[in-house]
Parts: structure tokens; C-alpha cells; sequence
């Protein structure tokens, strides 16, 4: 820790500031244009591993537990992921490109629940911290992904039925 604080201000600044960073983070992100997400790029492009969604839910049973994460975009006035509105191509390609934008959002939580090492102390909290930075945010990435290729592979199907 670069900061030599009492326990109870360690306890109030976790207690405050790691709901604040991730919110903070999501906030912000549901504020930049869509255009920096985009599908194609290296980050978020479709693996042939993916099975088009089939291996998060072989291999991670995503499906029973998915439900169970909250979408925090609409509390910022984001695009909902919650459920499928429409089945026309060009919102799934939108919901295509806002599943990128929640899985950067993740990708950057990721560092930013790192600054609390600034004040947990070494080695036990910091460790607890890190190890807390990846297992918050890895469900999180995994159904961005799962819930992406579902979404190709509908838009997918439905072009070529056009």
C-alpha cells in the first residue's frame, strides 16, 4: 500500500470505491461513441473455438448462471442486453457492437479495481484484490462473448434467409 492508512478507512474506501470504479468505468463507456467497438477488430472478432456461443455454455454452463448478472448499461441510458427486442438485422448488428462496448468496459474494470492497491495493504489484500480484479469481471467478459456469437449467428442465419 503507497497509502499508510487505519483499517476502517481502508474498509470505508474499498466499501466506497470499488462499486465506484466499476460504475464509474461502466459510466463511462456508455458514454463513447459505438464506433470504437467495433466487432471486427482483433479484440472482440469471432474465434472458430467459440462454437458460435455452444462451448461458454459446454464449458463454462453459462446458461444457469447468466441470469444472474445484472446489465448495468440501462442505468446509464446504455444500450439493454437483458433480452432480445427485435429480430431485424441492423439492431443486431447494434447489439452486436454494444456486446463489444460491455466487454472493453470489463477489460478496463479490470485495472481500474487495481488502483485500489494504492491503499489495501501487501501482500494479502493486494493479492485478495487482484485475484477479486479478474473473477468480478471474467463472467462479465465470458457472456459478452457467449451472447455475441449467439447474435452473429442469428444475423447470420437471418441474412442469408433474405
Amino acid at each position: 500500500m503507497w497509502l499508510d492508512l487505519s483499517n476502517l478507512w481502508i474498509v470505508i474506501l474499498n466499501v466506497i470505491g470499488i462499486p465506484g470504479i466499476h460504475l464509474g468505468i461502466s459510466w463511462i463507456f456508455t458514454r463513447l461513441s459505438s464506433e470504437r467497438f467495433s466487432p471486427q477488430s482483433p479484440l472482440f472478432r469471432h474465434r472458430a473455438w467459440e462454437k458460435n456461443g455452444t462451448v461458454y455454455h459446454r464449458v463454462f454452463r453459462i446458461r444457469n448462471w447468466k441470469g444472474f448478472i445484472p446489465d448495468a448499461a440501462p442505468w446509464f441510458d446504455g444500450f439493454a442486453k437483458g433480452s432480445l427486442g427485435k429480430k431485424d438485422p441492423e439492431y443486431l448488428r447494434n447489439f452486436i457492437r454494444e456486446t463489444c462496448r460491455g466487454e472493453a468496459a470489463h477489460y478496463a474494470q479490470i485495472p481500474g479495481i487495481l488502483l485500489t492497491l494504492i491503499w489495501n495493504p501487501w501482500p494479502v489484500a493486494a493479492i485478495v484484490m487482484i485475484v477479486y480484479a479478474f473473477l468480478s469481471n471474467l463472467p462479465c467478459i465470458l457472456l459478452q462473448r457467449f451472447t455475441r456469437a449467439r447474435m452473429r449467428h442469428l444475423l447470420s442465419q437471418i441474412e442469408e434467409g433474405e
